[in-house]
């Protein structure tokens, strides 16, 4: 990775800024670090504080629209991430990204739904953006989310 490496500008260049961290919606905080390691609480896709989408994936909600969602949460994750780091240049890489897509039965996209999480980290990071992925298909998420997302990063110190 050159030294000239700068996350936040790609982000900017894909046409994203770094959102305010969300609010947690229970008893938990939005990130949690053990040594070098950051681990996100699932983000929803929020908008300005609002849910930006809501339904199942298959039924209401499009791939298209899952993707869109799953890059808002992306986004609210490495929010997150970022604020317990010192910044989004303080992430060395991704290690991780769990997603959790509400399905319509029968529904078998949860990997292309989380495409959208996983081509945002890899737009911003590069090759230190390439990361493990699961992507689980459930009946139901927190206020009717069709995606939920967290992440695990590696701190530079």
């Amino acid at each position: 990775m050159a030294a000239s490496f700068d996350p936040a500008s790609r982000l900017r260049d894909l046409g994203y800024e770094l959102p305010p961290v969300p609010q947690p919606a229970g008893s938990y905080v939005p990130a949690t670090r053990s040594g070098v390691l950051i681990f996100t609480a699932g983000q929803l896709p929020f908008r300005d504080g609002d849910l930006a989408f809501s339904g199942k994936v298959g039924y209401g909600v499009s791939v298209d629209d899952a993707q869109e969602a799953a890059r808002l949460c992306a986004l609210n994750a490495l929010a997150a991430a970022a604020a317990e780091a010192g910044g989004l240049d303080e992430i060395a890489r991704v290690i991780k990204v769990t997603g959790y897509v509400a399905s319509a039965p029968g529904f078998e996209g949860q990997p292309q739904v989380l495409n959208g999480a996983s081509d945002l980290i890899g737009g911003v990071f590069g090759d230190a953006g390439l990361h493990a992925r699961s992507a689980v298909g459930v009946a139901e998420l927190p206020l009717g989310a069709p995606v939920e997302v967290e992440i695990v990063v590696e701190a530079r110190s």
